[in-house]
């Protein structure tokens, strides 16, 4: 199967709630409801940024964060299984950033299971590491890893985002 030469990266709308819900339930152990994703459409935009990855002209990936005072939470990014590796995390995430910042984010953390060596290595190449543990985090007691990146909003961080949202990156 061949991907469109580039992903299409939107902000998330109401009719893409299906699409995201599926990739969610396929993607994660514990997933986010329909109901979260819908509130979260609630929000003021000054509190989130949710954006889908179009491909084939169909939802494949998606990403969001919360705001925080200049603090960037990324709350989830997840892809759809059969376009997993293929870099769409990886450009969505950049997206989410570099959106952050121009919002005055100026540093990004989040969660990632211990066990989840795909996803720590993907936030590796954002410069984000670890800084402590939450032990039993998720529902089925397994450990999260506190990944931070601190001067997001510096010009070598915006170079290194800006490579890394290229699809060949």
């Amino acid at each position: 199967m061949m991907l469109d030469a580039a992903m299409r990266i939107r902000a998330l709308a109401t009719g893409d709630l299906e699409a995201v819900s599926a990739i969610e339930a396929a993607a994660s152990s514990q997933p986010w409801s329909r109901t979260l994703f819908e509130d979260e459409l609630t929000l003021d935009d000054t509190q989130r940024l949710w954006l889908v990855g179009e491909c084939d002209g169909r939802v494949r990936a998606f990403g969001g964060v919360m705001f925080v005072g200049t603090d960037v939470h990324v709350m989830n990014v997840a892809v759809e299984p059969r376009y997993r590796r293929r870099g769409l995390a990886r450009q969505i995430l950049a997206e989410l950033l570099e959106r952050s910042v121009r919002r005055g984010g100026r540093h990004a953390t989040l969660e990632v299971r211990e066990s989840n060596d795909a996803a720590i290595e993907l936030y590796r190449r954002f410069r984000l590491g670890p800084v402590g543990v939450r032990p039993d985090y998720y529902e089925d007691g397994e450990d999260a890893l506190i990944l931070w990146a601190h001067d997001i909003d510096r010009p070598s961080y915006l170079s290194l985002l800006a490579r890394l949202k290229a699809p060949s990156a």
